[in-house]
C-alpha cells in the first residue's frame, strides 16, 4: 500500500470533516454557549489533517484498489475518532469509548445512542449528531471525490469501495460529475423534507436535524422519545415518505434526472422493496390491531415498518411491546434492509434476490443437471463473479452477526438484547429489542462492547470487505 498517497487522501478527509464541524459554531454563537468546544474540535481535526498532508505525496494519477480500500477503511475510523471530540469537550461523555460509539453511529447512519438523556446536549451538538448522519449517508468519500478533482481516474476505486450494493459502479465516465449530481439530488430531497417539516410545525433546528437524519436513514432525533415525542401525525407522515424515498437506489433518481422517468417502475429491486414494505405493514397492522384499533395500528405499523426496513431507526411507538410475530417480522426486516445504492443499511434487497435466485437455480439443477441457466434479476443475467461475491457477503454477514452477539453475551447481556444489538450495529439500523429497544439506549454496554459495536457499524457501512481486508497480513506487504 502506498502510505504516502493514502495519507494525502486521509488529510483531505479530515479537512472536509473540520470544515463541516465548523458550521456547528454558528449554533453555539446563536445560543451564546459552547463555541470554544467546537473551535477546539475543529482546530485539532484540521491540525491532524495538516500533519498528514505535510508527510504525504500528491494523490493524482491512478489509484490501486488496495490504496482505495486502505483509504476508505482507515478513513472511516479516523473520522469517527475526530468526530468524537465535540462530545468529549462538551462533557456529555467522559469515556472515549462512549464518544467514539456515538460518533461512529452518526457517520455510519446507524442511529444507536449511548446518551441516556438527549436534552443535556446543546443545540450545536445535536446539530453535529445529525450532520454526521447526513455526511455519512451519501458517503463522505463520495463527497470529497466531488470536491477534489485531483483524484483523477483513480477515484473510481474509492467510489466502489464505499457506495453500498453488489453492483455499484460509476454512472458516467466522469466520476466527479456523477458524484456532484448525486450530492445535488441528495441535498435537493433533504431541502424538500426540511420545508415539509417546517409546514408540519417543527422549528428550524428540529426540521434541519430530522431532515439530515431521515435522508441519511440515520435515526438520531432531538427528542428522548424520538418521533413519538412530537405526537403529530403530520410529522410522522412527512418523515415516513422521505424515509421511503431514502431507501430507493439513488441511481434510479440519477436516471430520472436524465429524463428516464419509467426506470423506477421497471426496476425489479424497487418493486420488491415497495411490495415487501406493503406486505409487512399489512401483517404488522393485523397483529397489533387489537391493541390500538385499526387507525392507530395502521399508523404505527406503517411508520415502524418503513423505519426498520430502511434501517432509519426512528420510533413513533415502542415496538418492543408488540406481539412476538410483529417483533419477529421487524427483526427479519433488519437483516433485509432497503435498496442497493441507497443510504440504507442491511444486506440489501438486491443481494437477497440474488441469494434466493441462486437457491432456486441449484434446486432446479438438482433434477435437471444438464440444464443451462443463469441467475437473473429482472431480465438481466447476473455475472457469476457477482453471484459468488453476494453469497460470500451473505455468509460473512451471518457469521459476523453471530460473533457479535456471542461477544456481547460474554458480558452477561441477555440473548435477545445481544443478538438484536449485533444486527442493529452490523445492519446500521439503530434500535433492537429488549434493553436496546426503540425507547432504550446502549449506555449500559461496557466500553469493549461499545468499541466492538462501533467497528461493526463501520464494517456494515462499508459492506464488510473494506474493513476486514485491513486484518489480512498480506494487505500490508509490498
Amino acid at each position: 500500500m502506498a502510505f504516502s498517497k493514502v495519507a494525502r487522501f486521509l488529510s483531505y478527509l479530515l479537512f472536509v470533516e473540520a470544515g463541516s464541524m465548523s458550521t456547528c459554531i454558528i449554533w453555539s454563537l446563536i445560543d451564546g454557549t459552547g463555541a470554544m468546544n467546537f473551535v477546539a474540535s475543529v482546530g485539532l481535526t484540521a491540525a491532524a489533517g495538516g500533519i498528514l498532508y505535510l508527510f504525504s505525496q500528491p494523490a493524482g494519477g491512478d489509484i490501486r484498489p488496495r490504496d482505495a480500500l486502505g483509504t476508505v477503511g482507515i478513513g472511516w475510523i479516523l473520522i469517527g475518532v475526530f468526530g468524537s471530540l465535540p462530545y468529549l469537550f462538551e462533557g456529555v461523555f467522559t469515556h472515549p469509548a462512549d464518544a467514539f460509539f456515538e460518533s461512529v453511529s452518526g457517520f455510519t447512519t446507524t442511529g444507536s445512542t449511548a446518551l441516556t438523556d438527549i436534552s443535556i446536549c446543546s443545540r450545536a451538538l445535536l446539530y453535529w449528531r445529525s450532520l454526521t448522519h447526513w455526511l455519512g449517508g451519501m458517503g463522505i468519500i463520495v463527497l470529497f471525490i466531488a470536491v477534489f478533482p485531483s483524484l483523477g481516474v483513480g477515484g473510481k476505486h474509492l467510489y466502489r469501495s464505499e457506495v453500498p450494493g453488489p453492483m455499484a459502479s460509476g454512472l458516467r465516465p466522469k466520476l466527479r460529475h456523477t458524484s456532484i449530481i448525486l450530492w445535488y439530488i441528495y441535498a435537493g430531497i433533504t431541502a424538500a423534507e426540511f420545508i415539509a417539516l417546517m409546514f408540519a410545525g417543527l422549528d428550524v433546528h428540529q426540521a434541519i436535524c430530522h431532515s439530515f437524519a431521515t435522508m441519511a436513514t440515520g435515526g438520531f432525533s432531538t427528542m428522548n422519545a424520538s418521533i413519538a415525542g412530537f405526537n403529530a401525525v403530520s410529522v410522522e407522515m412527512v418523515i415516513l415518505v422521505f424515509m421511503f424515498l431514502a431507501g430507493v437506489n439513488f441511481q434510479l433518481y440519477y436516471r430520472m434526472v436524465g429524463g428516464d422517468f419509467k426506470t423506477i417502475f421497471k426496476d425489479t429491486e424497487f418493486r420488491t422493496y415497495a411490495g415487501l414494505i406493503a406486505i409487512a405493514i399489512l401483517f404488522v397492522t393485523a397483529n397489533i390491531v387489537h391493541r390500538y384499533g385499526f387507525g392507530d395500528a395502521l399508523r404505527y405499523a406503517s411508520f415502524q415498518v418503513v423505519s426498520i426496513q430502511t434501517t432509519t431507526g426512528f420510533g413513533s411507538d415502542d415496538f418492543n411491546v408488540y406481539p412476538p410475530f410483529a417483533k419477529m417480522l421487524l427483526v427479519g426486516l433488519m437483516f433485509v434492509g432497503a435498496s442497493a445504492g441507497s443510504t440504507a443499511g442491511g444486506i440489501k434487497i438486491s443481494r437477497i434476490l440474488v441469494v434466493f435466485k441462486s437457491i432456486y437455480h441449484e434446486l432446479y439443477r438438482s433434477f435437471r443437471p444438464h440444464a443451462v441457466a443463469s441467475v437473473k434479476i429482472g431480465r438481466q443475467p447476473v455475472p457469476d463473479e457477482v453471484v459468488k461475491g453476494v453469497l460470500a457477503f451473505f455468509c460473512l454477514f451471518i457469521i459476523l452477526f453471530f460473533v457479535g452477539a456471542l461477544f456481547l453475551a460474554m458480558f452477561g447481556i441477555d440473548i435477545v438484547t445481544s443478538a438484536t444489538a449485533s444486527i442493529a450495529a452490523l445492519g446500521n439500523i439503530g434500535p433492537g429489542l429488549e434493553r436496546v429497544g426503540s425507547i432504550e439506549n446502549y449506555a449500559f454496554i461496557p466500553p469493549p462492547g461499545k468499541v466492538m459495536l462501533a467497528l461493526f457499524m463501520i464494517i456494515g457501512r462499508l459492506e464488510i470487505a473494506a474493513i476486514l481486508v485491513l486484518l489480512v497480513p498480506a494487505f500490508w506487504r509490498k
